[in-house]
């Protein structure tokens, strides 16, 4: 009995996607639209906001559980005014994405995943479900990989000991 359930615990482990701590060349690499229409690197993103905490959230407006998960995302931004909140969108078109950041008024820095869903950079974090939230320690490390809702203990837990140490 021992063998099986050791081999049922590997398996399971093994199925799950590894901590990053910091991001592969090619998610670095790859290029968003800014509202303003620059293509910018996600490196050169990072770069702008070296020293700060970053929220991550990749999301989309069509996406029914990022839509619900926004008055949850609203107060974290109440209570952690000092992270900078990244929104990277999913939409389908670069109107959409403009009419999503309207219709939600969402608060933070706006880009556009023009490559769409198999795009390098989604590739690079193993990107298989949205909303996905991240968050980036101020020594640009990635402190929380993969949280897939906004009241997940560890994405909590995260965001409030990064942001004390600030």
């Amino acid at each position: 009995m021992k063998p099986i359930v050791l081999l049922l615990f590997f398996t399971l482990a093994s199925c799950t996607k590894a901590q990053k701590v910091v991001f592969p060349q090619e998610a670095l690499a790859d290029v968003f639209l800014s509202l303003e229409g620059e293509q910018i690197a996600f490196s050169k993103i990072l770069e702008s906001h070296k020293g700060e905490v970053v929220f991550v959230d990749i999301w989309a407006s069509w996406c029914r559980d990022c839509i619900k998960g926004m008055p949850v995302l609203r107060q974290l931004q109440k209570e952690y005014n000092a992270v900078t909140f990244l929104f990277l969108s999913l939409d389908r078109s670069e109107k959409k994405w403009k009419q999503g950041i309207e219709k939600y008024p969402l608060v933070g820095e706006h880009y556009f995943s023009f490559k769409g869903w198999n795009s390098p950079f989604n590739k690079a974090i193993d990107l298989d479900w949205i909303p996905r939230y991240m968050i980036i320690d101020a020594e640009g490390k990635i402190a929380l990989y993969d949280a897939e809702t906004l009241n997940d203990p560890h994405l909590l837990k995260v965001l409030k000991e990064i942001t004390n140490r600030n």
